[in-house]
């Protein structure tokens, strides 16, 4: 598709973003260090301002947006796990079927059990291109395009700029380039979580009344999809085995069997079912909320 193609589709864009939303509403895979990422930045005290406007799926790629599933968590051992979930790519992951294992053994809703799978739930995160409109504490990064990941909160004001609650309001496509409009967001620091809810999208307005400056700004995105390559995740057993390590689940059984016959705790099975994962498909353990830890955990687990 070139950018002309881009411009005159533009009124059917909406119809297939809704169905995109849709299916969505039924991650981190990048860290501090890729530059290709935009991340808004805070006072001491949590606040935080920029605008950006998303920008319309790269060229040769249909959806200005990829959902990532990962798991970050600190297991009782004291290590870390931090991975992308093959479950993104609708593939089975260890730690969804050994968190499975743990939910079924008991019906305790209050047990450790179900505690510990709650607390390794995966994470849910969005990508999408944006230009950067302004950004207060980093000035040079305006006007430029980056990658922005972002969780349900953004995402949320996303599909109700799309699907307006109410009779009079209007759709708007945010990621058009013409009919779209500006998005502010507005950061606070509430119960030492960053708090989304305050942002908003402005009016609608081209982003530039020169197409030709609209071009190149297209041309200028990241590829979306290279985050879903397969390759980029790593293989089952691999995982398996990382899973194994952090939570002890071998040392664990080696010693109960030592000691005396019980009851030990799941182990993941040696076969996993090939089975691909429904996209809809969605745990009792697991919501729909974003991931407001996974870099802290990150960082701790690089010190």
């Amino acid at each position: 598709m070139d950018f002309n193609t881009l411009k005159k589709q533009r009124a059917s864009q909406l119809e297939k973003l809704t169905d995109q939303l849709k299916k969505a509403n039924g991650g981190e895979q990048t860290s501090n260090n890729d530059d290709r990422f935009w991340y808004p930045a805070t006072d001491k005290a949590g606040n935080g301002f920029a605008v950006i406007r998303f920008l319309p799926a790269p060229a040769n790629e249909d959806v200005p947006f990829i959902r990532l599933f990962e798991h970050g968590f600190k297991a009782p051992t004291g290590k870390y796990y931090i991975e992308k979930s093959l479950t993104t790519i609708g593939k089975q992951d260890p730690v969804g079927e050994y968190n499975q294992q743990l939910w079924n053994s008991t019906t305790d809703d209050s047990s450790p059990a179900r505690k510990q799978v709650r607390e390794q739930k995966r994470k849910l995160n969005y990508i999408s291109n944006i230009y950067i409109v302004k950004d207060p504490a980093n000035p040079e990064n305006e006007g430029k395009v980056k990658l922005f990941k972002y969780g349900k909160k953004i995402f949320d004001k996303l599909n109700e700029a799309m699907n307006p609650q109410f009779a009079d309001e209007t759709p708007l496509n945010p990621f058009d380039l013409w009919d779209g409009a500006n998005f502010k967001i507005k950061i606070r620091q509430v119960e030492g979580y960053r708090n989304y809810d305050k942002s908003e999208f402005d009016s609608a307005e081209p982003l530039s009344e020169d197409d030709k400056v609209l071009e190149k700004i297209w041309k200028s995105e990241h590829s979306l999809q290279e985050f879903l390559d397969p390759k980029n995740f790593k293989d089952y057993d691999t995982l398996k085995k990382k899973l194994h390590a952090v939570l002890g689940l071998e040392q664990r059984q080696h010693h109960e069997e030592e000691e005396a016959p019980q009851a030990p705790a799941p182990k993941l099975k040696a076969k996993h079912t090939t089975t691909p994962v429904e996209e809809d498909s969605v745990p009792p353990w697991d919501g729909d909320e974003e991931d407001e830890e996974l870099s802290y955990f990150k960082k701790l687990a690089s010190e």
